[in-house]
């Protein structure tokens, strides 16, 4: 299927002190999108620091080199604008989208707290505990918490780097140092491991001053070595069950290994249509079988990385499927009739117009997404973190078009049972 591609310019280059810089100018609106991402994240923090990571996102937030506590929050609010930051499998990501006219401000604010957080014991100790309410809050204390985000990888994956709770346990927030912190800073969040993009409204020579301006003097220090998140090869079919106390209804959920997403992106695309294929929609494949004829299910799902972050991760990675069940519900058959569904796709290829409706469903969310100036800056600073490839964000819409009925085909010949690692959630409410 033919799609076209969009055409926001871009323009890199890179810093004395490293750090790599996108621009992506548009005139259209008087909005500008300001990213930085590191590249760090979940995998990459250390045995016995589960949580670090995402700790360390809340610490930046804490004051900088020039501000106090909540400054950042005051500065950008009062322009109009708005702000966050989030940790993710391999990256972490701070933003600002803001009226044209305050760029220097957000650049001014992230080049503080490049140059240095406060790290004091207070932060700490005081985002240790917020960081714990978080995990009661979305994990503890909710039904399905980490399902399957954080139950799924220790069945699926063997080393620590891949398997271990990223959200971190109690025990390792409590134990965390403000020397562990400034060891994390220093190797870490490093110019050289940064890439800062910024999208919309703005003039290209005129940002290129004030990034110079106000990042040329951030000391320069170098990238670390990339951690080894390579996985032994699954060798045979795993499956873990577990009592959630909240959960109402029963549940399932399947991970497959895929192709390395940057090494073979080639290979590794066709799975991403695959999952839409599957699951996007009621004409879809598994909700038409699952939910509106078997009725065994009564919600399904599918998507590509843990996160659901496709096009921004690394390798290894999987396609999911989840689903939840009605009372009494049958995880074995619910996997059955997925598996029934696989071999019909493998062998019987894909129903006239089915690959076209999904890429064209597809190819309007990338389009939509992209349509906010922070749907342009976040990701592109990602694809040069991962790929440099910014302009990878252009072309995914064509790329997702042409992807092949035999692709499929083939994609879907190679989510065997002998390949799949399950979690079963057994509900513990009515109990």
């Amino acid at each position: 299927m033919k799609i076209p591609a969009t055409k926001y310019p871009v323009e890199r280059f890179t810093l004395d002190n490293g750090l790599r810089v996108v621009l992506t100018p548009d005139r259209s609106a008087p909005v500008v999108g300001v990213a930085v991402v590191y590249d760090v994240g979940i995998r990459s923090e250390p045995e016995g620091r589960t949580g670090f990571a995402h700790l360390f996102e809340h610490l930046m937030f804490q004051g900088s080199e020039n501000l106090e506590k909540l400054a950042h929050f005051r500065h950008v609010q009062g322009a109009g604008g708005s702000f966050n930051g989030s940790t993710h499998l391999d990256y972490t990501d701070y933003f600002e989208v803001l009226p044209s006219g305050a760029l220097e401000r957000a650049l001014f604010l992230e080049a503080d707290r490049m140059r240095g957080p406060r790290l004091t014991e207070e932060n700490l100790r005081n985002q240790v505990d917020v960081v714990k309410e978080e995990i009661r809050v979305n994990v503890l204390n909710r039904p399905y918490g980490g399902f399957p985000w954080l139950r799924l990888p220790p069945v699926m994956f063997q080393t620590f780097a891949n398997a271990h709770d990223g959200y971190g346990s109690f025990g390792d927030l409590d134990h965390a140092t403000v020397a562990d912190a400034e060891e994390f800073f220093d190797k870490y969040y490093a110019s050289g491991n940064a890439v800062l993009s910024v999208a919309g409204d703005f003039d290209v020579a005129h940002a290129t001053a004030l990034i110079e301006r106000h990042f040329g003097d951030v000391p320069a220090r170098g990238k670390p070595a990339l951690p080894d998140f390579a996985e032994p090869d699954i060798d045979g079919e795993r499956r873990e069950t577990y009592t959630d106390r909240l959960a109402p209804l029963p549940a399932v959920a399947s991970g497959w290994r895929l192709p390395d997403p940057i090494a073979e992106f080639d290979a590794y695309l066709p799975y991403v249509v695959l999952a839409e294929v599957l699951t996007d929609g009621d004409a879809s494949r598994l909700v038409e079988r699952l939910v509106q004829r078997d009725r065994t299910v009564t919600s399904v799902g599918g998507y590509i990385g843990f996160m659901g972050d496709e096009y921004q991760v690394r390798n290894p990675t999987a396609m999911l499927l989840q689903a939840h069940m009605p009372p009494g519900g049958d995880a074995d058959k619910v996997l059955r009739t997925i598996d029934e569904e696989l071999d019909r796709l493998a062998t019987g290829g894909m129903a006239p117009g089915e690959l076209a409706r999904t890429q064209a469903r597809m190819a309007t969310h990338l389009l939509r997404d992209t349509d906010a100036v922070l749907g342009r800056a976040l990701p592109m600073a990602v694809l040069e973190t991962q790929r440099g490839r910014p302009e990878l964000l252009n072309e995914l819409p064509r790329l997702v078009g042409e992807v092949t009925e035999a692709q499929i085909v083939a994609a879907a010949a190679t989510l065997r049972p002998e390949r799949r690692s399950t979690i079963e959630v057994i509900p513990g409410a009515n109990q």
